[in-house]
C-alpha cells in the first residue's frame, strides 16, 4: 500500500471516530483549552492523527497530520534548516492552527493563517472535506483555509494540513535596550523579526544574513544603548489585540505586560474584558456556523474570540 494510501485509510478513520451524530471535540496539547469558553460537559473527546505525511524542502511546503506535536514538526523541518510560523508553546499543529495565535516572530516569519495553504477536516456530517491547495500559489476558490484558522474547531474538525515553511536565517539575535522609544526603533528597523516593549525596555529579534543583522544592530545604537541577551522577555498569561493608537497610550505602570510593537498584541497578567461584537459582525458568525454545523455538534460551547 502505497503511502497516500495509507494516509487515506488514517483520515477516513479519524472521519470514522468523529461521526455524523453527538457532540465532539479534538483534543491537542491542550496549551489553550482555556480559550473561547468551556467546552460543553458530555462532548465525546477524540485525537487528531499524527505525523509527518510529505515534506518538501525545495518547494518549502510541508504536509502533516493535524495531531502532530509542533515540536515534532518543526525537529524535522530544522534538519533542513527550516521552520514555519506555528508558536512554539507545546501544542499540536492542529491545536495551533484551530487556535490562530501567531508566535512572536509573526513580523520576520509570517502570520499564522497565511501559512496554512490547504486544511482537509471532518464536517459536522461526518465527511472530509478540502480547503485551499498544496501550492503556494493557491488563490483560486474560497480561500477556507484563512477562515478555518481561529475557528477553534468549531467549523470542521482538522485531519491533515499543508503549511508554508520558512528557511532558518543563517544569523539571528535578540537585544535589549532601556529607556528607548520602541516605535522610533521599529521604524528603523528594515524587517525585525520581534519588536517587544514592556513599558520601560524595548526587545528586538533580529533575523537574517550576518552582515545584514550587523548592518541593523549598529543602525540602532542611534536609538540608545542595546546589550545582546539570551532571548525574548516572560510573557504573561492573557493577550487581546489592540491598535497601534491603544499601545501608544500605554503607560509603565500599566501593570506587567509586553506589547508587540508592529503587530498589535498585548500580553498582559489581566484578562481581556469581554467585548460584544457588533450586531453585523455577530450574526455573521451565526451564519456561518449554522452553515457549517447546523446541528451545533463541533465542539460545543467554545466561542472563536473569548477569552485570552
Amino acid at each position: 500500500m502505497s503511502t497516500l494510501a495509507i494516509h487515506d485509510k488514517i483520515l477516513a478513520e479519524f472521519a470514522t471516530q468523529v461521526g455524523d451524530e453527538g457532540p465532539v471535540a479534538v483534543v491537542g496539547g491542550r496549551t489553550r483549552w482555556e480559550l473561547g469558553e468551556p467546552l460543553s460537559p458530555g462532548a465525546r473527546i477524540i485525537e487528531a492523527p499524527r505525523g509527518i505525511i510529505a515534506y518538501q524542502p525545495a518547494e518549502m511546503t510541508v504536509h502533516v497530520r493535524a495531531g502532530t506535536p509542533v515540536s515534532d514538526f518543526h525537529r524535522e523541518l530544522a534538519e533542513h534548516r527550516q521552520h514555519s510560523a506555528l508558536p512554539e508553546r507545546g501544542g499540536t499543529v492542529g491545536g495551533a492552527l484551530a487556535v490562530g495565535e501567531n508566535g512572536i516572530n509573526a513580523l520576520g516569519r509570517g502570520r499564522i493563517r497565511d501559512a496554512a495553504l490547504q486544511i482537509r477536516y471532518v464536517s459536522a456530517e461526518g465527511r472530509l472535506v478540502t480547503g485551499g491547495g498544496p501550492t503556494v500559489k493557491n488563490v483560486s476558490g474560497y480561500n477556507l483555509p484563512k477562515l478555518l484558522v481561529g475557528s477553534l474547531g468549531t467549523l470542521g474538525l482538522f485531519g491533515d494540513v499543508v503549511l508554508r515553511t520558512n528557511p532558518i536565517p543563517p544569523a539571528q539575535v535578540w537585544l535589549e535596550g532601556t529607556d528607548v522609544d520602541p516605535w522610533n526603533v521599529f521604524d528603523s528597523l528594515l524587517n525585525p523579526s520581534a519588536v517587544l516593549w514592556d513599558g520601560t525596555s524595548t526587545w528586538v529579534h533580529l533575523e537574517g544574513h550576518g552582515s545584514d543583522v550587523a548592518e541593523e544592530v549598529a543602525g540602532l545604537n542611534r536609538h540608545g544603548s542595546f546589550v545582546e541577551v539570551e532571548g525574548p522577555p516572560s510573557l504573561p498569561s492573557h493577550r487581546r489585540s489592540l491598535t497601534p493608537a491603544q499601545l501608544r497610550e500605554l503607560s509603565p505602570d500599566a501593570g506587567p505586560f509586553v506589547a508587540e510593537i508592529g503587530v498589535g498584541i498585548l500580553h498582559s497578567t489581566e484578562a481581556a474584558a469581554t467585548v460584544d461584537l457588533a450586531a453585523g459582525v455577530a450574526a455573521l458568525g451565526r451564519r456561518i456556523k449554522q452553515q457549517f454545523d447546523p446541528s451545533g455538534r463541533l465542539n460545543p460551547g467554545r466561542l472563536p474570540g473569548v477569552g485570552g
